[in-house]
């Protein structure tokens, strides 16, 4: 049942809030990154109401289950760059035509831009169309690339790598920045438009009109204890519906996965393909640092059929601070490899840790990211909603780029939308407005063109000669054709289904940390600031508690050990009898996704927390 009051927004968030608050208060987790000890017999690792209905659950009897909603003309759900860029533009359109125009953002994280991490290098093109003057409105975007030095490692050396004008990796005009203080430099400017802003709330739940089509979304209950029931302080989370509900979650959104489904969303395009990047922020000795330079190599410590690469960049915030960051790609074979162990690894390369040498670690994260490019893009409008940013995948993968073209598939999204909304003589079909216009303009837009010239360049990659064969594809056909070649290259597959059984491959024996360059996985964790509500259920959650053991664990050797970046798997001896049982430590959780995506049983899936739950990064 639900119930609508004709309270502002505002309001409802403050009962909210302080409902969170209450729960905060009478369970008050400290910031754990060990493993946890075990209890006598095997819990069930799985308790989560996606996974367990609470109507089929004694516990959930006679609850109050009425949920308060609020009416708004869009609702974003995600406060990152398309996010936000399309909340700016509405505002902007409305403003322009003396229109009122709702707009709400709904933001998991408990502070704008506290959950974004990217490397990150910005290309401005998409921010100079939304904001004209944004160096008169103070965009922290303080380091312009003045020096681009692309290289391929050996294990002992660096061979430079010439950049052309006009390849991918051709930086000038970009700047190096902290992209979580642009994502919240753009919220203010949002607030100042008068978009609504409600950090700390997750949207858990996408709701439907009896027609099918979107109404909007449901954020998450709060006070729900560890074992799935609820506690004296659980209170219902709220609805929010609108006239068009834009999906902007970032990569492998857990609401657009539904939505994929709901609509066949994915139907004419491939599987999307991932990478996971790692990334971790440096004080160093003033006398190496090199404001404005940025740095890429490719090679060791990768094989050549590994796909990845490195970065490292010089930024100029007032202390000498570098940006250090990893990619590896999501569709590696081999079982045993760790990309964090192989970040860890890569840093003690001689032409990197003359860098770090003498320097502090400040800050440590990861997130995985789109790779897939426009044959992995997937129909981005359906009645009541559309899908902008990395949510869809618009990253341009060679130039490890995808900011500018999610802020612009807001802009797009927000333009399209609004000439439906404010169209008084609208005649809609369904109660949640389609809007097809804006998949027409997205394949008119430069972001289209863009995605389109170089969607040869990842999946060259797969060939017998790996990284060797798609470096020299991207030199001969994409530097001369610029894309215009006339096939289309198709990628290998769901990265989920790439890992080879253990037994099939050789385990990868990784150096010790010397607490100096390289560091263990559980004191990186703490440096992301991560932190959930302890007494909750786990928002990694499994469909079948027994697959880890008796698939990941027996054919793969337990690969979610390996490839989570935050240790948030560990296979533990069971405490009654020999053998293994999963361990699920989801506080340690950094919101990547990588499980999700990976998991060779595909058994995983991620759901969000309690809101404010998560990372906490600062500029990361």
């Amino acid at each position: 049942m639900i119930v609508n009051l004709p309270v502002p927004f505002g309001k409802i968030s403050r009962r909210c809030v302080g409902a969170l608050k209450a729960v905060q208060a009478e369970h008050v987790a400290p910031q754990v990154y060990s493993t946890r000890s075990s209890s006598s017999t095997l819990p069930r690792i799985t308790t989560h109401y996606t996974v367990y209905p609470r109507n089929k659950d004694p516990r959930w009897e006679g609850l109050e289950m009425e949920r308060f909603a609020d009416e708004a003309d869009v609702v974003i759900v995600g406060g990152g760059p398309a996010g936000l860029s399309a909340a700016i533009r509405l505002k902007q359109l409305a403003n322009q035509h003396e229109k009122e125009l709702r707009v709400c953002v709904v933001e998991k994280a408990s502070q704008i831009g506290a959950h974004t991490l990217s490397g990150a290098c910005l290309e401005p093109t998409a921010l100079s169309e939304l904001i004209p003057d944004w160096k008169e409105r103070g965009a922290p975007l303080n380091t312009p690339v003045t020096e681009d030095k692309f290289s391929i490692l050996t294990e002992k050396y660096r061979i430079p790598v010439p950049i052309l004008p006009g390849l991918p990796m051709n930086n000038h005009g970009n700047y190096l920045v902290r992209l979580g203080h642009f994502v919240r430099w753009l919220g203010e400017q949002a607030e100042e438009l008068g978009v609504e802003l409600y950090p700390g709330y997750a949207a858990a739940e996408v709701l439907f009109h009896e027609d099918g089509s979107v109404k909007g979304i449901a954020t998450n209950d709060v006070g729900i204890a560890k074992d799935g029931s609820p506690k004296d302080v659980f209170e219902r989370g709220m609805e929010l519906h609108a006239k068009v509900t834009l999906f902007g979650e970032g990569c492998h959104g857990h609401l657009a996965k539904q939505l994929y489904k709901q609509f066949n969303l994915r139907e004419n395009c491939e599987p999307q393909t991932y990478a996971i990047g790692l990334k971790e922020l440096w004080v160093i000795d003033e006398k190496k640092w090199h404001p404005g330079r940025a740095e890429h190599s490719v090679g060791w410590p990768l094989n050549r059929n590994t796909y990845g690469g490195s970065f490292l960049y010089h930024l100029n915030e007032g202390e000498p601070l570098v940006a250090v960051g990893f990619v590896v790609g999501l569709d590696y074979t081999n079982p045993y490899l760790s990309p964090f162990r192989e970040f860890q690894r890569w840093k003690h390369h001689p032409s990197v840790m003359s860098t770090l040498e003498g320097g502090n670690r400040i800050a440590y994260g990861a997130r995985a990211l789109n790779e897939g490019g426009s044959q992995s893009i997937p129909k981005v409008t359906f009645p009541g909603g559309m899908l902008i940013g990395c949510s869809p995948g618009f990253m341009n993968v060679p130039k490890i780029k995808g900011t500018h073209t999610a802020m612009k598939s807001g802009m797009l999204a927000a333009e399209s939308a609004f000439s439906k909304i404010t169209d008084e003589n609208l005649q809609s079909e369904t109660a949640g407005l389609y809007i097809p216009e804006y998949e027409e303009a997205f394949k008119k837009s430069w972001i289209w063109k863009e995605l389109y010239s170089v969607r040869n360049i990842r999946p060259s990659f797969h060939s017998y000669f790996g990284l060797y064969g798609g470096m020299v594809y991207t030199g001969i056909f994409y530097w001369i054709l610029r894309g215009k070649e006339p096939w289309t290259l198709k990628h290998n597959g769901l990265d989920s289904a790439q890992l080879k059984p253990a037994k099939d491959c050789t385990p990868i024996e990784y150096p010790k940390p010397d607490g100096k360059i390289s560091f263990d996985l559980l004191s990186s964790v703490a440096l992301s600031g991560t932190n959930h509500e302890h007494d909750q259920p786990p928002h990694l959650t499994l469909k079948d508690d027994s697959v880890p053991v008796a698939q990941n664990l027996a054919i793969y050797d337990g690969p979610e050990q390996r490839f989570c970046p935050a240790g948030v798997y560990e296979y533990v001896p069971l405490e009654t009898s020999d053998g293994m049982r999963l361990q699920i430590n989801a506080q340690n959780c950094v919101h990547c996704k990588t499980c999700d995506i990976k998991d060779p049983s595909q058994n995983i899936n991620w759901v969000v927390p309690e809101g404010s739950g998560g990372p906490a990064y600062n500029g990361m």
